[in-house]
C-alpha cells in the first residue's frame, strides 16, 4: 500500500474504515460465538479477550503519544481519544475536579446497529467493567473504575453508558 501517495482526506477516511472494520469483526464474532454457546458464554469469551486487548491497545497507545507510566488523569484523557473506536463513537469527557473525570458514550455504534436491526441492546456492562477499568490501570495503576450506567441497565437519551475514573493518591 502506498500511503505516502494519500491525501489527507484519504488518510483520515481509511483510518475510520478501519476503525469500522475492526469492529465490524469484532461484532461478527461475538454473533458467532453467541450463536454456537449462547449469549452468557459469549460475554465471557468477550471479556476474556478484552481483558487481554485493552491493556495491549493502552500500552501501544502510551507508545503513540510518548506518555510515561502513572501519568493520572492527564494521561488517561488524551489516551481515550486515540482508541479504536473514538473515530466511529461520539464521546466525551467530563472534568469532575483535579482527581476525577466521566467518560460517556454518547453514539454507540453497537448500539446504534442493533436499533436499526430492531435488536435489543447489546448488554455490555460486564464486558465494559473489563475494558475501562484494565484500559485506565495500564494508564495509571492508581485509577480506579466505577460504571455510573451501561445497558442492560436504564441510561439517559443521550448516552448509552458513563463510566467515573478516580485518581487514588
Amino acid at each position: 500500500m502506498e500511503l505516502k501517495k494519500l491525501s489527507r482526506e484519504q488518510l483520515e477516511y481509511l483510518l475510520t474504515d478501519f476503525a469500522k472494520r475492526w469492529l465490524a469483526h469484532d461484532g461478527l464474532w461475538f454473533q458467532q460465538a453467541e450463536q454456537a454457546h449462547g449469549m452468557e458464554e459469549a460475554i465471557r469469551l468477550d471479556a476474556g479477550a478484552w481483558e487481554k486487548f485493552t491493556v495491549l491497545e493502552a500500552r501501544r497507545i502510551m507508545d503513540f503519544l510518548g506518555l510515561e507510566e502513572r501519568g493520572g488523569l492527564d494521561a488517561l484523557k488524551k489516551a481515550l481519544q486515540y482508541r479504536m473506536y473514538s473515530l466511529i463513537n461520539r464521546q466525551e469527557i467530563v472534568e469532575e475536579g483535579d482527581d476525577k473525570i466521566i467518560f460517556k458514550m454518547n453514539d454507540c455504534r453497537v448500539q446504534a446497529a442493533r436499533r436499526r436491526k430492531n435488536l435489543p441492546e447489546f448488554p455490555c456492562r460486564p464486558v465494559g467493567l473489563v475494558e475501562y477499568s484494565g484500559f485506565a490501570a495500564t494508564i495509571d495503576s492508581r485509577i480506579e473504575t466505577r460504571c455510573l450506567y451501561c445497558p442492560p441497565e436504564e441510561h439517559p437519551k443521550d448516552s448509552y453508558c458513563a463510566w467515573e475514573f478516580i485518581l487514588k493518591r
